[in-house]
């Protein structure tokens, strides 16, 4: 199962899917396709997992939650170490510290290891708590004996560590180790990786133990370029790293989401309240508002992910606001970086205003731009 040349990451995916499904290597869920495959054999590969150095060496340990790790969980918290477990596509946060009740027998403790018992006995662990991890576990689609690796295609185990080097918790030096069936050890040509793709050191498998001596520097931090707006809006952890790395004069310039330079101003015809006349297909409207908010709310939340209006109306009263934009590219990726936003309770309705009448906008003020640094509030 070797790649040809020219080969992509996706065609590594899809070939190794392939094979398990037709050589019926996976337990549940399944098909195994767009997923971390939960593989025959994930519990005797996991069990080299306690005989590494690096694992008793280790007191606190990020695991992914997977099912094909399962069994690693397990290890952890039998072990009395320390178990951290990322939240579901980041959404509520990074990591959960898993804590058994008092007393936990053994089949507590697997309970504990589910998904369910993920979901029953953790507790969020904080951007400020200090954490350190000592050792690091993902999940692969394919990886390579030199340390190379392939994950289902969506970025987290990537942003996963990034984060974790934003937050200090990691460091070059921590170990990462994944845990696969034997097929998924294949060739990767190292021109698929990127700066930002996370290599590892050691990988288990049903059969063998592999270590990679793998020399490649992993990711230095969050690479924001490769952060879409919409990424950004699903994550409340991932927007206040921005703003700390912000404030501390580094560039976090999105994928998808210009924004003014540090000092930029703007001219005076910018500054113009808008025409009643009508709303320029380059403005957004902002709908269903808390009854409660504040225009300085909204302006710090706008700043906080990225988006910089030159104007913006705001009309509380109609549970509503405008923001003006230069032209309509800017207000479509306005719209993209704002889908699924929550200010308060209330998830707002972002369209695009090109159906508004100039009276829609009576009652309003205009507010000035925003400044491009502002405390970021918390999240959404």
């Amino acid at each position: 199962m070797e790649p040809r040349a020219g080969v992509s990451k996706q065609d590594i995916r899809e070939r190794i899917w392939d094979y398990m499904e037709s050589q019926n290597l996976a337990d549940f869920p399944r098909p195994v396709h767009h997923r971390i495959p939960n593989f025959k054999g994930a519990s005797r590969a996991a069990e080299h997992f306690p005989r590494l150095q690096a694992f008793k060496m280790a007191r606190t340990i990020k695991v992914n939650p997977d099912a094909p790790q399962k069994n690693a969980r397990f290890f952890v918290l039998e072990s009395k170490k320390t178990l951290l477990v990322p939240t579901p596509r980041l959404r509520t946060g990074l990591f959960n510290k898993i804590t058994p009740p008092p007393g936990a027998t053994k089949d507590i403790l697997r309970k504990c290891a589910t998904s369910q018992g993920v979901r029953n006995y953790s507790t969020p662990v904080g951007l400020d708590s200090k954490v350190l991890v000592d050792l690091v576990v993902v999940g692969s689609v394919a990886v390579s004996e030199k340390g190379w690796r392939v994950g289902k295609g969506e970025g987290y185990a990537d942003l996963e560590y990034a984060m974790m080097v934003s937050m200090g918790a990691v460091s070059q030096g921590t170990p990462v180790v994944t845990i696969v069936h034997d097929c998924q050890v294949v060739d990767i040509p190292e021109a698929l990786l990127e700066d930002h793709d996370l290599t590892v050191d050691y990988i288990l498998t049903p059969t063998r133990v592999i270590t990679t001596g793998c020399e490649r520097p992993k990711p230095a931090g969050i690479a924001w370029s490769k952060i879409s707006c919409e990424m950004l809006g699903k994550m409340p952890i991932l927007r206040s790293l921005r703003h700390r790395e912000e404030q501390a004069g580094k560039d976090v310039t999105l994928q998808d989401g210009p924004r003014s330079p540090p000092g930029a101003t703007r001219s005076p015809r910018d500054l113009a309240p808008p025409e009643l006349g009508s709303v320029p297909p380059s403005s957004v409207q902002i709908g269903n508002l808390p009854r409660d908010a504040r225009v300085s709310e909204l302006k710090r939340a706008l700043s906080a992910l990225g988006v910089a209006p030159s104007r913006l109306t705001w009309q509380g009263p109609q549970h509503r606001a405008f923001l003006h934009f230069r032209d309509p590219a800017e207000a479509q990726q306005a719209i993209a970086c704002l889908q699924g936003f929550r200010l308060g309770a209330n998830t707002v309705r972002v369209v695009l205003a090109r159906q508004q009448r100039a009276s829609d906008l009576v009652g309003g003020h205009t507010t000035e731009p925003l400044p491009d640094h502002r405390p970021a509030i918390a999240g959404p």
